[in-house]
């Protein structure tokens, strides 16, 4: 009995103490720079939120907060680096529905579990993309763009740098039935670099990536993927309106740690991402990009992350994509 009470206590006093570390890990995060992983490259729009929150954290804490680009595979290799980071807060995934929901339905295998590997912190945004030509291209509206296609199916083509964008064409082409053929790049700028030297006709763009091309005159936009005109560019019609009926595509930001972060840690990572969005950086890329700032606790980003994964399927299988 002795023996069965002290043994019990020891376990007890084991299990405290290996809690302790973490504890106080917890209390003085952050205390060494946070980095932010991009799963795409510079200059595309998760890249620029990145920046922007990681600014309002260093105003928030005089804490510096690293930005790491790692752009390819869509999306795969930013989340795998942070899947295999240490679980300690110091490494965060700023990301989008790509490497969380997408996916799993566009490749046999991933290198890292969306669901598994994560501790979900909390959405960042949802945002809506743009049609965008070369302004050399005779397309000067969707339905002639969609004319132009078939004509010559299979030879017209679309770029994209990341599963929104990539989807987003799909679908169009599914629902506006033409063939076009899809050329990958590592992020949307990328791509958006080859519509403007002509080598490529058309992307589905992120308005971060699209719009300011729109607003120089070097690219010509023919609509918005979302239900309802972008305030940003309220000359633009819907895909839905000028040619394509029912068309809708969207996209969404979040952050998320390695799997087994401890819940004070995520939790302060939480408070630190919602108070950055309100300052005036965050502000200033929401507004420009015509982004709506959201935030979430993490279960409700784990809810809705699920919802999406079933969403971004259905989408997927409906425009005819097979898993690579």
């Amino acid at each position: 009995m002795i023996r069965r009470f002290l043994n019990k206590n020891i376990l007890l006093a084991l299990a405290l103490g290996a809690c302790l570390p973490w504890q106080a890990q917890a209390a003085s995060y952050p205390s060494k720079p946070i980095t932010f992983v991009v799963p795409f490259g510079a200059g595309s729009a998760t890249d620029q939120l990145a920046r922007a929150l990681g600014q309002g954290i260093t105003e928030e804490t005089g804490d510096v907060v690293i930005i790491e680009n790692k752009p390819g595979a869509s999306a795969m290799i930013g989340a795998s680096t942070v899947a295999r980071a240490e679980a300690d807060g110091y490494h965060v995934l700023i990301t989008t529905n790509t490497s969380q929901a997408a996916n799993p339905h566009l490749y046999k295998k991933l290198s890292y579990d969306p669901v598994k590997d994560f501790e979900p912190v909390t959405l960042l945004g949802t945002g809506g993309q743009i049609m965008v030509v070369n302004p050399s291209s005779p397309a000067k509206t969707v339905e002639e763009f969609i004319a132009l296609a078939k004509k010559q199916p299979g030879k017209m083509t679309f770029g994209s740098g990341s599963s929104s964008s990539r989807v987003a064409g799909e679908l169009f082409q599914q629902m506006a039935g033409i063939q076009i053929l899809h050329v990958p790049y590592k992020s949307n700028p990328a791509a958006i670099t080859d519509v403007l030297g002509g080598q490529v006709d058309m992307m589905m763009a992120d308005m971060a990536t699209g719009l300011p091309q729109v607003q120089s005159g070097k690219l010509r936009a023919l609509g918005v993927t979302m239900l309802t005109p972008s305030a940003l560019a309220p000359n633009v019609p819907t895909i839905d309106k000028a040619g394509v009926p029912g068309y809708e595509m969207g996209y969404w930001f979040g952050a998320y740690v390695p799997a087994r972060t401890p819940a004070a840690v995520v939790d302060k990572l939480h408070d630190l991402l919602v108070k950055a969005e309100t300052h005036a950086a965050a502000t200033r890329f929401y507004t420009q990009t015509g982004t709506h700032p959201v935030v979430s606790t993490p279960k409700e980003l784990l809810a809705f992350q699920k919802a999406e994964t079933e969403k971004w399927g259905v989408i997927i299988r409906k425009a005819g994509i097979q898993p690579e």
